[in-house]
């Protein structure tokens, strides 16, 4: 069984380094195409389902990529990103100015902090693993999930053993492309963070002045937490 474990395409952060969590933010035009990409490489593969979280720009992103397939997207509110509460849409800047000691402690200690009417990241990976065996377990051949950043650093880290508190170090680009093999022996990494489909498009000429910066700073991308 092979699952193709993809992200969403860009949203609009204002540039800014921003607790994103559940506001459901749409995809920005360069996310369009980054899905558009993500369709056209796996075009040529037979998933048995195709799964995604019920925020738009994962909704979208997998209805894109499924419209190479006879498939419609399922959308389980299971594969949301992790809840930040009263700190979802708010800078990185503001919180650390406005709240130092909860942003140090969420620093200290990534696994089990909650920010006020959010969620830990261990609930978090708990809920996000509960969800994955279940479409694992459910779907008969191989399997196709659109997620966010937080959801596949989960879903990555917990199938290669990580402890959550390295999550961080998985990096996961808008757009981008992980495989994983799940044998008799259990689950294997075969590729991860896959961007080529967007690297090598002959399109990039063509492309908005937005996405075209985006690619060519990818090193700099503001991350979705």
């Amino acid at each position: 069984m092979l699952i193709y474990l993809v992200r969403h395409g860009e949203i609009d952060t204002d540039r800014q380094k921003r607790f994103i969590g559940q506001i459901d933010l749409p995809l920005t035009g360069a996310g369009v195409w980054q899905a558009k990409m993500l369709r056209e490489r796996l075009a040529g593969i037979t998933p048995a389902g195709v799964y995604c979280s019920d925020l738009s720009r994962s909704l979208l992103t997998a209805q894109i990529i499924a419209g190479a397939h006879t498939l419609s997207p399922v959308a389980d509110i299971g594969l949301r990103e992790i809840c930040l509460g009263e700190w979802e849409g708010r800078s990185f800047a503001d919180i650390r100015q406005k709240h130092p000691a909860e942003f140090a402690k969420r620093g200290a200690n990534i696994a089990e902090y909650m920010p006020p009417g959010g969620e830990s990241f261990s609930a978090f990976s708990r809920r996000i693993m509960t969800a994955f065996n279940r479409l694992v377990s459910s779907v008969n051949g191989d399997l196709l999930l659109v997620g966010h950043a937080g959801v596949n650093r989960v879903i990555i880290s917990q199938l290669l053993g990580m402890p959550i508190h390295n999550i961080f170090h998985i990096c996961q680009g808008y757009g981008c492309l992980n495989i994983i093999c799940r044998n008799k022996d259990g689950y294997r990494l075969k590729l991860l963070n896959s961007l080529e489909h967007i690297d090598r498009s002959p399109r990039t000429d063509t492309l908005p002045a937005l996405c075209r910066l985006n690619i060519s700073q990818r090193g700099n991308m503001v991350e979705e937490r």
